[in-house]
């Protein structure tokens, strides 16, 4: 019995000695891990709290969508409910056509429709006195006087079919892109109303000083009556330039610059024989005229358009 307790000793004591020479594998792992924490220069508390983050989980907040009146309505109505309504959307359509120059072009044909319809012997009368057609010349004349609403028409007339001729002039030239259609047709309306005013109260004061105003007055009757008769001459070229293309725009250009350049020199024809009749005035003042209230001032009008519009 002693030798068995005595072997049984011996062999306890080397089973435990491999035992206490084997290391511990997780004091390793802390100490690897004070080693890293060392190494970044962190302290254990911040390792943690990132570990923590990391295998926490976010959840986002749930998306609120707010919601259409009506579609709340037809949610809660007792007899026509709807889970999921459709909603069409409606676009806006943009045209780029001519319906601007469509509308001034019909209204500008109705204004004249409107003139020769209930003014027709004052039209009538117009021609003949301008073309001299009558020898009645001084009572025509008398009858245009003396009916104003109708010249306050045709004036219209020139003015508003005289702008949208430029206006279709600058387009085709590639002038006042900068403009829109309105704003240039306003303005340029409002220029050519200004320029005869201010040549109608300019020819008033001159005739006023120098004591010829039944010249300038017969002067003035010839002006307005050319511009009455180019307003509604202008009326088919409008009509060409504006919706047609090609060779028959570019003759319907040509044509109407010979018409309006015939009826200016026919203008100024006229002009020197009836003021001639009433004013001593030789063909060298009246050509110094010309040239100073006439070709000048259109010189310089073209100029400032093409600074302003190029």
């Amino acid at each position: 019995m002693k030798t068995a307790s005595a072997v049984l000793f011996l062999l306890l004591i080397c089973c435990g000695l491999p035992a206490a020479a084997q290391r511990d594998s997780t004091r390793h792992a802390d100490t690897a891990v004070r080693a890293d924490t060392a190494t970044l220069g962190l302290p254990d508390s911040l390792l943690i709290a990132d570990s923590l983050r990391r295998d926490t989980l976010v959840i986002p907040p749930p998306l609120i969508v707010a919601q259409r009146f009506d579609s709340i309505v037809w949610k809660l109505h007792p007899f026509f409910r709807f889970d999921s309504p459709l909603r069409l959307r409606e676009s806006v359509r943009v045209v780029a056509g001519k319906e601007s120059l469509f509308y001034i072009t019909v209204g500008l044909l109705l204004l004249f429709a409107v003139v020769r319809n209930a003014f027709g012997k004052y039209v009538v009368d117009l021609f003949r006195l301008f073309f001299r057609a009558t020898l009645k010349q001084r009572q025509a004349k008398e009858q245009l006087l003396q009916s104003p609403l109708p010249s306050l028409l045709l004036n219209l007339l020139f003015v508003l079919s005289a702008a949208l001729f430029l206006n279709l002039l600058f387009a085709r030239f590639a002038l006042g892109s900068g403009y829109s259609f309105w704003e240039l047709m306003g303005y340029t309306a409002l220029g050519l109303s200004t320029l005869y005013l201010g040549k109608f109260l300019v020819l008033k004061l001159v005739g006023w000083i120098f004591g010829v105003s039944e010249g300038v007055d017969a002067y003035i009757f010839i002006v307005f009556t050319t511009n009455k008769i180019i307003g509604m001459m202008l009326l088919p070229f409008v009509v060409l330039l504006a919706f047609t293309g090609g060779v028959t725009a570019q003759v319907g250009l040509s044509l109407s610059l010979v018409v309006l350049g015939s009826l200016y020199l026919y203008r100024y024809f006229i002009s020197w024989t009836t003021v001639q009749r009433q004013v001593r005035l030789n063909a060298f003042h009246f050509l110094l005229y010309l040239l100073a209230f006439e070709v000048v001032p259109l010189l310089l009008i073209n100029k400032v358009l093409f600074r302003a519009l190029g």
